[in-house]
């Protein structure tokens, strides 16, 4: 076996919670126990459901202040920090896998964190001492955005954590009633049988193929991220079977994390 594929980390895709999901009894430890049983990487590229931007950019290379890119909470959310280390490197990486005709990639020197990268890398990695890379999203179609994980998958070989971070469902909107929603348990349940039967095509359709997915995505964002983790991961070009790590729900959406790798 080859140092290259002994050294090949997995891809995650995870569900990564408000700021308050450092206050949970659960879930921080769910976190914490996954990324302590992976290798631990030499760079993170984080794709996250907060930052839409195209064409596909790139994010600061150096540390600067997060993106507190919510509103109405306590003020200590807001004096959170996470100083990880810039990634040049990866970032050149990524500039090289990625620029080809007709897909540009600009930078965006000062745009730090959001809290879709920084909420559960606080709690994977607190010591914040692994390089970080966040790129944003160009687009929400799916199948462009499994391309785009297709071409960064040599970075797992060079030992880079592929996270996408979104929501696995996500209508705060329709979050009227205490408990779990229906159409986020079912949703949720048709989301673990596609993953485990490694049905991609209904995953890429999954807005006219599942059971409530209007509702429980009415805008794609927060699923969109699965799409980059799942092209990272080889779907449909090589075996892909995905686990998922973290199952549940939290404040009636389903918090559904998953490993490929």
């Amino acid at each position: 076996m080859s140092a290259a594929i002994q050294e090949r980390m997995p891809a995650l895709y995870l569900s990564h919670g408000a700021p308050p999901l450092a206050d949970d009894p659960v879930w921080p430890g769910e976190l914490a126990a996954w990324s302590a049983a992976l290798p631990r990487p030499k760079a993170i590229l984080m794709v996250s459901a907060h930052w839409e931007e195209a064409p596909l950019a790139l994010g600061a290379v150096r540390p600067v202040p997060l993106v507190y890119d919510f509103w109405g909470f306590p003020e200590h959310y807001y004096r959170v920090t996470y100083d990880a280390p810039g990634a040049p490197a990866l970032a050149e990486s990524v500039r090289r896998l990625l620029r080809a005709p007709g897909m540009p990639v600009q930078d965006i020197p000062d745009r730090g964190l959001d809290h879709g990268a920084y909420v559960p890398l606080v709690e994977m990695y607190p010591a914040a001492d692994i390089p970080v890379l966040q790129i944003s999203m160009p687009t929400l179609d799916p199948a462009r955005l499994m391309e785009i994980g297709r071409k960064l998958a040599p970075l797992r070989d060079e030992g880079v954590l592929i996270v996408g971070s979104g929501f696995f469902t996500h209508n705060l909107a329709a979050l009227r009633q205490s408990g779990t929603p229906g159409w986020s348990a079912e949703f949720d349940d048709w989301g673990r049988r596609a993953l485990e039967s490694q049905d991609w095509d209904a995953l890429l359709d999954f807005l006219h193929k599942s059971p409530a997915g209007r509702y429980a995505h009415p805008r794609t964002e927060h699923f969109a991220p699965l799409f980059v983790t799942m092209g990272a991961a080889g779907a449909g070009d090589e075996p892909a079977a995905p686990k998922s790590v973290i199952d549940g729900f939290w404040m009636g959406l389903a918090k559904r994390s998953v490993q490929f790798g």
